[in-house]
């Protein structure tokens, strides 16, 4: 534990993952430190996560995470005044510069589980040298004073704030409270439901995106691309888009032709006006039928089911899906000859930064990366090829850019989720299931082999955040269920250009859906009830229990209209367990509604239960959105959607009526949660419809 003193601010620094006692083992070293004439701080900044408390009472830390709409920075803020005592209106939490070591990632539903035992050790040890140093000015034993509102406060009413007691707090080397984090009993601020620290900004406008900043001389920039996925530039006459008014400069570069301008207003109509012939990209010959075709055939065979067996199988489709946030890609690049510096939402900004490093032709200590909040991301923002892009033009046009991504582009030329193809197999014998095997083959990226640091590629992100060499398809996760042998395999159809990304939930929003839907069809088969079929097989008494809630919260087994359904599906990812009872309409099928949703998750400690509700709400749109409506045609090599026209994701229409979460009661350490839902909302709308129309669907989203 590393403290600092800068005028009258305390800062307190923890590297991300340390614990009490190691903290309290550097307490010398700050002495020392502090000892010297106008020492700031002591320990390597990059590497800590950085607590503040400023002399006019503002809590500040600086968060190594990026916060994209999940609600990372109010669950900090949380733990950080649970811990303090202070007033959370108090507590600030910006976001953290790209550093040069420690843990930046965000995603894999990771931050609120390893930020919750750091966060709340740094704050635990603020609050204990606050009260330490009250004790010292007012001359009374620590053990009598309390803490509350950001103040520290005396057996007879004297009352000192944090911010004037913060020249001396730094100075203190040995607390004289315990700077142990609370027991859960006692807590007032983890665990009740509190709206967003930053909502009424970001409903005001206050909040600041990529696109709201105003960095001096930076222009508006947009890519005119290629028709097809990979395609090039065959011929360019630029002539007439440079003769048009506003416009600063026109920049050839690997994705297309990048355009300057005064306006974004200026810059598409030069894009527009630009005459270029294009050599097709390496797809141009494929369009979905075929690519399905060779899914199919790249999955594993299956092995022989035991003796004696009854079988159930299923083969199932999922196609590639946007992402789509509603803040489109935006990035301000300004790049000179000895140094960079760029503005943009990342998950990953040690890695952004060192892929802009190289690409520009920099020592990576040479560029800056600022991380600001996205608008949303879902695994899109793991990628940072578009900040590449924006440096590349901002060194070419030698001057500062704002480069934005439109729709269309990023629809077209964006990340998704590879399209998959699931061969699943379960046998079963006396009325149980003796066996599970689960073969799923996934579009790969060719071209990421040949350039994954430059092209900004998932890989590098997401499979070193796993602690694995490929990311790809995972094997059966059927272990959840008693289901005899398991066995599972998985194949890949290469296909150059094609821009995969890691969606929401990953591989679990396919596997796990197929696996559920099959579960739905074993019961079936053996004569079974889906939900009591689910409770006599689940392995996991907490993911029993979320059944349960489901099932009672949302009346499981009521008597349905004609062209009516429930659906169940369960999950358990991350440390945490999820059930989701979904009712359809489903009397047009074609055009079939989700009329209730309801939720039970137990996620251990649910330090915002509202911020909680609030993923699981999202979840369950994810669900809707690629079961029934939301996914990308491959038209010979281009991606036929380019706007939420024609990209169906779920609106406002398409919500639950009714909407219901439970959260389940827990003294654990927190679970993750932002990715947990999709998996069980997405079968239990498979299930559902299924259930209302008697079919079987194979094919998702189900109006492709």
């Amino acid at each position: 534990m590393v403290y600092s003193l800068a005028a009258t601010t305390l800062t307190v620094a923890a590297p991300i993952g340390c614990d009490t006692s190691s903290a309290e083992g550097a307490e010398h070293r700050a002495a020392d430190a502090s000892a010297r004439p106008g020492v700031v701080a002591v320990g390597n900044d990059e590497e800590m996560l950085v607590l503040e408390v400023t002399a006019a009472n503002r809590v500040v830390v600086r968060l190594p995470r990026v916060e994209v709409g999940q609600g990372v920075t109010t669950a900090v803020a949380m733990m950080i005044a649970e811990e303090l005592d202070a007033r959370l209106a108090d507590v600030d939490i910006p976001l953290a510069d790209a550093r040069t070591k420690g843990n930046q990632y965000t995603g894999g539903s990771s931050s609120v589980r390893s930020l919750y035992g750091p966060a709340r050790a740094l704050a635990a040890t603020a609050r204990a040298r606050l009260v330490t140093a009250a004790a010292l000015r007012w001359r009374l034993p620590a053990r009598t004073l309390r803490t509350h509102d950001t103040m520290v406060i005396a057996p007879d009413g004297r009352t000192a704030t944090f911010g004037s007691l913060t020249a001396l707090a730094a100075r203190i080397t040995r607390p004289r409270v315990s700077s142990k984090p609370k027991p859960a009993s006692r807590h007032r601020v983890i665990g009740k439901p509190t709206t967003r620290i930053d909502a009424r900004d970001i409903v005001t406008g206050k909040a600041q995106y990529a696109g709201d900043l105003h960095v001096s001389g930076a222009k508006p920039t947009v890519v005119a691309r290629p028709p097809t996925l990979g395609g090039k530039i065959r011929a360019l006459d630029d002539r007439a888009a440079r003769a048009l008014p506003g416009v600063r400069a026109v920049v050839r570069i690997a994705g297309g032709v990048a355009v300057v301008a005064d306006t974004f207003h200026h810059a598409f109509q030069a894009r527009d006006a630009l005459r270029i012939t294009w050599a097709p990209g390496p797809l141009a010959a494929l369009s979905d039928a075929v690519i399905r075709s060779r899914l199919r055939a790249a999955v594993p065979r299956l092995g022989a089911a035991p003796s004696g067996s009854t079988q159930v199988a299923g083969e199932f489709e999922f196609a590639f899906v946007g992402h789509a946030p509603m803040e489109v890609l935006t990035v301000v690049a300004d790049v000179r000859a000895d140094r960079a510096e760029l503005w943009f939402s990342t998950q990953g900004p040690m890695d952004a930064r060192d892929g802009i490093a190289s690409a520009v032709g920099l020592p990576a200590s040479k560029v800056k990366v600022h991380v600001m909040r996205g608008g949303g991301s879902f695994g899109r923002r793991l990628n940072h090829e578009f900040a590449i892009e924006a440096a590349l033009v901002a060194k070419a046009a030698r001057m500062p850019v704002k480069l934005m991504w439109s729709r269309g582009d990023d629809l077209r030329h964006g990340r998704m989720r590879p399209a998959t193809h699931h061969r699943i197999r379960a046998s079963h014998k006396g009325g149980r299931v003796v066996a599970f095997a689960h073969a799923t083959a996934s579009v790969s990226e060719a071209w990421e082999r040949k350039g994954t640091a430059v092209q900004g590629g998932v890989t590098s992100a997401v499979a070193r955040a796993a602690g694995v060499r490929d990311a790809g398809p995972v094997p059966s996760d059927s272990g959840l269920y008693n289901f005899g042998r398991l066995s599972g395999d998985w194949g890949g159809v290469e296909l150059a250009a094609i821009p995969l990304g890691a969606w929401r939930s990953v591989d679990s929003g396919t596997t796990r859906t197929a696996e559920e839907i099959m579960v739905d069809e074993i019961a079936r088969s053996l004569g079974k009830d889906p939900v009591a079929f689910r409770r006599t097989t689940l392995r996991n008494k907490a993911v029993r229990a979320v059944l349960d809630k489901a099932a009672a919260a949302g009346s499981w087994g009521r008597p349905m209209p004609a062209g009516h359904g429930q659906g169940m599906a369960v999950h358990e990812e991350y440390g945490s367990c999820v059930a989701c009872l979904i009712e359809i309409d489903a009397t047009d099928p074609k055009n079939p509604r989700v009329t209730s949703a309801v939720m039970a998750a137990d996620v251990g400690t649910a330090v915002n239960p509202r911020g909680l509700e609030a993923q699981l709400m999202g979840t369950t749109m994810d669900g809707i959105s690629t079961v029934l409506s939301a996914g990308l045609h491959i038209d010979r090599g281009a991606v036929r959607e380019g706007s939420f026209a024609d990209f169906h994701y779920a609106r406002q229409r398409h919500a639950p009526l009714h909407f219901e979460a439970h959260i389940m009661p827990s003294k654990g350490e927190p679970g993750g949660a932002g990715e947990l839902g999709v998996p069980a909302a997405a079968g239990a709308v498979a299930n559902a419809y299924a259930r209302a129309t008697g079919t079987k669907p194979r094919r998702f989203p189900l109006n492709f």
